[in-house]
C-alpha cells in the first residue's frame, strides 16, 4: 500500500487521514470522498510519515491519541521534514483541556476538531486550510513563473525555511547539501552581502561559476521574523546570447562577440573563442556599437549586462 504510484494532484485535492480506529477511518473516508477529495489512510504513526512523504497530501487529518507514536510526535516529525513541513495538520482529539490544545499547536498543528467528529465541521476546516495551501503554492509557482527562484533562510541558525521548486532545482544542481541545510557558500555570500549593504556598497551578485554557467544571488527582502529572502538566477552562455539578440536585434555572431566583451575578453581572445581574426571581431563590434548607439566597449558592455540581468 505504501508503494502506490504517485497520485495526480491536478485531478483532486488529497487528504491523508491518520487514525487507529477503523470505524473513524471509514466514517471520515466516506464523508471526504463524497465531497470530491482523494482520500488516503494510515493507521499508525510510522505509516503516516511514509505516506505523507510519498504522496504529499494537501491536508493531514491527524488523531492525537494513538498507541505507539502519538499524533503529537507524528506532527513534530512531519514539521521537521523539509518535504512535509508545509502541509497543514488538523488534529482530531477528544482532549479539550487547554494543555492538550496547546500541545497540538506546539507540535505544528494548524487547527483541531474535537470528538465525536462532526462531518460538516471537518469539511469546513479542511476546505479553509485547503484554500490556504493552494494560495501558498500559487504564490511560489508565480515566483518561479517570473524567474524568481526564491529561498527563505532563517537568520538565527541559517536553516533553509522554504524554497520555490525552481530554487530547489538550482541548489541541487550547484550544491551537494541536504534539503533543509543552506549551502555554506550561500551563507557566506549572505554575510558578505550584509556587510556590503551596511557599508553602503552594492553586494556582489556572483555566487558560483561552473564551466560556462553561473549562479547569481540577490537580496529580495528581509521579513519581520528575521528570514532572508534571496533570489537565485542562473546565467549561461546560450541564454545570455539569446537575450542580447532579442534586446538589440543583433545577429548571432554580433551577440556572441558582445557577450564575450561583457566578460572582459579582448578582441584576440574573442577571435580565438569564435575561430575568427581580431579584425573580424572588431568589424562585428562596429556593427554592435551602431545598433546600441554607443562608442566604446565599456558602454556596450554595461548596456549588455543590464539586459542579461534583466535590469
Amino acid at each position: 500500500m505504501l508503494n502506490d504510484p504517485p497520485l495526480d494532484r491536478t485531478i483532486s485535492d488529497i487528504v491523508l487521514i491518520v487514525d487507529d480506529i477503523p470505524e473513524n477511518l471509514s466514517f471520515l473516508h466516506d464523508a471526504l470522498d463524497e465531497s470530491g477529495y482523494t482520500v488516503l489512510v494510515a493507521t499508525n504513526g510510522e505509516s503516516a510519515l511514509q505516506r505523507a512523504r510519498q504522496s504529499l497530501p494537501h491536508v493531514i487529518l491527524l488523531d492525537a491519541m494513538m498507541p505507539g507514536m502519538d499524533g503529537f510526535e507524528v506532527a513534530r516529525r512531519l514539521k521537521a521534514d523539509f518535504a512535509t513541513q508545509h502541509i497543514p495538520i488538523v488534529f482530531m482529539t477528544g482532549l479539550t483541556e487547554t494543555e492538550h490544545v496547546v500541545a497540538a499547536f506546539a507540535a505544528g498543528g494548524a487547527d483541531y476538531v474535537t470528538k465525536p467528529i462532526r462531518a460538516a465541521e471537518v469539511l469546513a476546516r479542511i476546505a479553509a486550510h485547503m484554500q490556504n495551501a493552494h494560495q501558498i503554492k500559487q504564490a511560489r509557482t508565480a515566483l518561479d513563473a517570473f524567474g524568481q527562484a526564491t529561498v527563505a533562510i532563517r537568520a538565527a541558525d541559517g536553516k533553509l525555511v522554504w524554497q520555490t521548486p525552481l530554487a530547489r532545482k538550482l541548489l541541487k544542481d550547484y550544491f551537494s547539501t541536504g534539503e533543509e541545510q543552506t549551502p555554506q557558500r550561500l551563507l557566506a555570500w549572505i554575510a558578505d552581502a550584509e556587510s556590503a549593504r551596511r557599508d553602503g556598497r552594492e553586494p556582489a551578485a556572483l555566487l558560483l561559476a561552473e564551466d560556462r554557467r553561473r549562479l547569481l544571488a540577490s537580496f529580495h527582502d528581509q521579513t519581520g521574523d528575521q528570514e532572508w529572502l534571496v533570489v537565485l538566477r542562473e546565467e549561461n552562455d546560450a541564454t545570455a546570447i539569446d537575450s542580447l539578440i532579442a534586446a538589440f536585434r543583433l545577429t548571432q555572431r554580433e551577440a556572441e562577440v558582445l557577450y564575450w566583451v561583457t566578460l572582459g575578453k579582448t578582441s584576440k581572445d574573442i577571435g580565438d573563442i569564435l575561430g575568427s581574426s581580431p579584425r573580424t571581431v572588431n568589424k562585428h563590434l562596429e556593427h554592435v556599437f551602431e545598433k546600441l548607439g554607443v562608442e566604446t566597449r565599456t558602454a556596450a558592455a554595461n548596456l549588455a549586462i543590464g539586459k542579461i540581468r534583466g535590469s
